[in-house]
């Protein structure tokens, strides 16, 4: 019995030291693998904390190389009828003595074109009822300056048009919008002006057109709606 006893001890104990055994075996294969995913998380993290701060870096270059805004403050962009044209010009060409005009325009019934009152300068200038009339060619500043009254403004937007004619083809354009639900009052007030600076022939024609005449400010400022031309050497 004794000798039994024994050999089964033994043989349990061997057992048990095979268990031990097969399970530091599994723990060092389940910490070897934990290592190896550990790694590549971290691996794959990398790689794309690497891919997404490229694409960042590709971004930010091409908005940099595509913004105009800021071309436009590395290279100045001087080509065009600006404001800055226009000063540039003013300062540094003397004007010519007896060539411009300064006319009152009001709205005309069922005409988009608007007339010229008769009080005002024309000077070597030929001022008719709806176009002034070029007498020498050369370099001319046309504005126009017009004045609006919404007295029931809707929510839906309103396109004001202003067309610069010479010889009754659109030469300059400006298109505003207001009248906007988010700006919307009950009644509203607008001033719109309009610049352009072109070489013009003798006997060319200058006129002026609005898409609506009917919001055209002829009560309140009769006297701030004038189209204008003056001549440059």
């Amino acid at each position: 019995c004794q000798e039994q006893e024994q050999t089964l001890s033994q043989v349990k104990d061997s057992h048990e030291s095979a268990m031990n055994v097969n399970e530091d075996t599994d723990s060092r294969r389940l910490g070897a693998t934990n290592k190896v995913c550990l790694y590549f998380i971290i691996t794959t993290l990398g790689v794309l904390l690497v891919f997404a701060l490229a694409t960042i870096m590709v971004l930010v270059v091409q908005r940099t190389k595509a913004d105009p805004a800021m071309e436009g403050i590395k290279n100045p962009i001087r080509t065009g009828n600006t404001f800055e044209d226009y000063l540039r010009i003013l300062q540094s060409v003397p004007a010519a003595n007896g060539s411009a005009a300064y006319m009152r325009v009001s709205s005309t019934v069922n005409s988009s074109k608007l007339s010229l009152a008769e009080k005002g300068i024309c000077e070597a200038i030929e001022c008719q009822s709806l176009e002034l009339v070029i007498r020498e060619q050369g370099l001319y500043l046309i504005f126009c300056n017009l004045n609006f009254h919404f007295p029931n403004c809707s929510k839906s937007p309103i396109d004001l048009k202003i067309e610069l004619l010479v010889n009754n083809r659109v030469d300059r354009q400006t298109l505003s919008t207001f009248c906007a639900s988010e700006t919307c009052q009950d009644e509203t007030f607008k001033t719109l002006l309009q610049l352009h600076l072109t070489h013009l022939d003798k006997e060319d024609k200058i006129s002026v057109t609005l898409n609506h005449p009917e919001f055209l400010n002829d009560v309140s400022l009769p006297n701030e709606n004038v189209l204008g031309v003056l001549r440059y050497n």
